[in-house]
């Protein structure tokens, strides 16, 4: 590919992201997490990257959209990488799928189920996709510092939306309920779609990433006759991301 002075998508050069930066698929949540750093501002908007540069603890972090699903967040982690970053943190939402999840709770990921595709472009399916220990233990200290219901375990990665949501009108219909049902067996907490994708991508550029994720909704307690409530209200987990952040922040600079 050509050399360029901006990088393709994120349209930012070196010095334009911090080492620490908090991803959310949403474009429209980084002011939110921006609005939580001293001096924030945004630094580039390109297709679906948002990105907003400020300080926290007195040091350069950056907060990004990274848009839906597994290759747009690849794009958005390879190049802020490539303008500094090391350190991603996920702040997202996911429907629950054990019912202990209630709507409007926090999930840690200790672990991503891989049932998407851009990971196997990074390391084989063999490969685990788990995220950095310290940074996981950091987001779930944060949760539970704020009174926060928090989850910490395994999440399944997709790349379709409608495949779980709607697996009956797929062709392969059989595969999806199967595996679903798996999922269900094995505890595993929720389903999302980018995680998988981040912790496989940071193991092969050796960079920290940990995700938390915000429960919008949770099927299984719909199916179960348990009580449901949507929630929508994202500022919880994003508000877990950046207290998180300060954490492992003073944590790194406990060691220097």
């Amino acid at each position: 590919m050509q050399e360029l002075e901006r990088q393709f998508h994120i349209n930012c050069v070196p010095g334009d992201v911090g080492r620490y930066c908090i991803l959310a698929g949403d474009p429209g949540r980084v002011p939110a997490i921006a609005a939580l750093f001293d001096d924030a501002r945004q630094v580039a908007y390109n297709r679906e990257y948002n990105v907003w540069t400020g300080t926290l603890l007195g040091e350069k972090v950056t907060a990004c959209s990274t848009g839906i699903g597994g290759p747009s967040t690849a794009i958005a982690v390879e190049e802020l990488h490539k303008c500094g970053a090391d350190t991603f943190l996920r702040s997202g939402t996911c429907g629950g799928i054990d019912l202990s999840v209630q709507a409007g709770d926090i999930v840690v990921a200790t672990g991503a189920i891989r049932y998407e595709h851009t990971s196997l472009e990074y390391a084989p399916i063999e490969f685990p996709a788990v995220p950095d220990y310290e940074a996981t233990g950091c987001l779930a200290r944060a949760a539970e510092a704020m009174g926060l219901p928090v989850h910490l375990g395994v999440v399944q990665c997709k790349d379709s939306f409608y495949g779980q949501h709607s697996p009956g009108a797929s062709p392969v219909s059989y595969e999806l309920k199967a595996k679903w049902e798996s999922w269900k067996r094995l505890g595993v907490k929720a389903s999302e779609m980018e995680s998988a994708a981040l912790f496989v991508i940071a193991a092969a550029l050796h960079c920290r990433a940990a995700s938390c994720f915000h429960v919008i909704w949770n099927q299984e307690r719909e199916a179960a006759g348990l009580d449901q409530r949507m929630s929508e209200d994202t500022s919880a987990s994003v508000r877990v991301a950046v207290e998180g952040l300060k954490l492992l922040m003073e944590a790194d600079r406990e060691r220097q």
